[in-house]
């Protein structure tokens, strides 16, 4: 089983993955006690009561160990130093199985939560994943071989049945009511040592993590480490509020940031599975990405908030709606949307079918649209972008489109092909091989048109097509 990692600010994204194949994780003190001379002793009574979360709702929390088996055998002659050409190549064709593929067994582990007395226990899909067989463990030793009822790689999240009856369950709790600097409970079994707890505050609330968009992290600072994924995140009542999933690395150990799976989005996956054994996530149809201040300068807004649409899939229930690119998106469904990974993450979390209202901003003017949302294939979630750019003259060369080109890129008219660039475009990111489609809001068939858009100074966003992703670009003109 593989980590998920993604490169983002000199930093990991690396998921709990089981076994010798996970992330690994390294811990750092989490608070520090006020020394009595620096501030009025306090009692007891006022400090957080871990113990108590830990021996009330320990026995909920469970061991995961998963078996496997991957692929292994001798790569061939391109797996030898020199190949073909190395001398020792005649002893390796002749070495019995040279070649040829096996299966290794592998082991991992991670944790889980029993929901349900009846044996229902939440975890990570990762941890699961690629598993041929499943045992969990209770705090009094238990064990009892599991069925993996579902996955859903999109949240993350997976659903087993253990068969047993009046087991201690957790507690589940309301994340919306949870504020940024309360203090959070991590339960699990880091590196195999079950049920260790560990504590720490919440930093953030509604992350959005590359590679994640369906999830709005909540982010900690609570230590936890390879083995405790899959587990609870308790807050101080003593009630479920997330699932530890993902840390964010430099080095692959834990430095003070760590992500859970909100626990509503958690139970949405798991009564669909439960009742129907599958997962169905809302699709939208939008490309869209997030706004920084130099494109909230280009399409006027006050702020730098909401989702801004880069394209939308012919077809969709945006397409239905008459949502357009350079639509921003601010509301959605009555839910404030202030970054683009808000807007992923709602749309993740409703049903196909659903018909919501949504509110955007078109050329400086408010209006809503009313959609019914279809269903998202594996992948299909928005995913949000991100441009960064600079001052500086234009440095575009630019010719249109041909005919062949045109249809080769999916594109029913005008277009601009950048042959070369430079200067602040450059900076912005446009590369040679983009196709430029509209400018200062408006579509560009010739250059004449992109001159006149980019001729009155300050920040124009330009429409760039690169491959089959479409992205808005800041581009600051003299």
């Amino acid at each position: 089983m593989h980590p998920r990692k993604t490169v983002a600010a000199l930093a990991i994204v690396a998921a709990f993955a089981a076994g010798t194949a996970a992330s690994q994780y390294a811990g750092q003190p989490a608070h520090a006690a006020t020394a009595a001379t620096q501030a009025p002793a306090r009692t007891a009574t006022s400090l957080p009561d871990f113990a108590t979360i830990a021996q009330t709702q320990g026995p909920a929390v469970v061991n995961i160990a998963v078996s496997g088996t991957r692929k292994t055998g001798f790569p061939g002659m391109q797996g030898i130093p020199g190949g073909e050409n190395s001398p020792l190549a005649p002893f390796f064709r002749n070495m019995p199985g040279f070649g040829q593929r096996g299966e290794m067994p592998t082991q991992g582990q991670g944790s889980g939560f029993i929901v349900a007395a009846d044996g229902i226990v939440l975890t990570n899909a990762h941890v699961v994943d690629g598993a041929t067989e499943v045992t969990v463990k209770l705090t009094d030793r238990r064990e009892f071989r599991a069925k993996v009822l579902g996955t859903d790689p999109s949240t993350d999240i997976a659903v087993l049945r253990i068969d047993a009856k009046n087991l201690p369950a957790v507690n589940l709790g309301d994340p919306a009511k949870s504020r940024v600097g309360d203090w959070v409970v991590a339960i699990g079994s880091p590196y195999g040592f079950e049920n260790s707890v560990s504590a720490g505050i919440i930093s953030a609330k509604g992350r959005s993590l590359p590679g994640d968009a369906a999830v709005p992290f909540i982010q900690t600072d609570v230590a936890v480490n390879p083995g405790n994924s899959g587990g609870p995140l308790f807050n101080l009542a003593g009630e479920v509020i997330g699932i530890n999933s993902q840390i964010y690395s430099r080095t692959g150990g834990f430095q003070g940031l760590s992500f859970a799976i909100p626990i509503n989005v958690a139970l949405k996956v798991k009564d669909q599975i439960v009742s129907t054994g599958k997962v169905s996530h809302a699709r939208l149809g939008v490309g869209i990405q997030e706004i920084n201040h130099a494109l909230a300068e280009s399409f006027g807004l006050k702020r730098a908030e909401g989702a801004l649409v880069s394209s939308v899939q012919p077809g969709s229930a945006a397409d239905r709606a008459g949502l357009q690119p350079g639509d921003v998106i601010v509301k959605f469904d009555g839910r404030p949307i202030g970054a683009a990974g808000e807007l992923s993450a709602a749309v993740s979390q409703s049903a196909p079918g659903d018909k919501v209202r949504i509110e955007v901003l078109r050329k400086g003017e408010s209006l809503a649209v009313n959609a019914t949302l279809g269903a998202a294939q594996p992948g299909q979630q928005a995913k949000a972008a991100t441009e960064r750019a600079e001052g500086g003259r234009l440095g575009l060369s630019v010719r249109p489109l041909t005919a062949e080109e045109r249809k080769q890129a999916n594109i029913q008219q005008g277009g601009l092909l950048v042959e070369e660039v430079g200067g602040p475009a450059a900076r912005a990111g446009v590369q040679a091989g983009d196709i430029v489609l509209m400018a200062g809001g408006r579509p560009v068939k010739s250059i004449d048109e992109l001159r006149a858009a980019t001729s009155g100074g300050g920040n124009v966003a330009l429409l760039v097509q690169r491959g089959e992703a479409r992205v808005f670009v800041p581009l600051k003109t003299g």
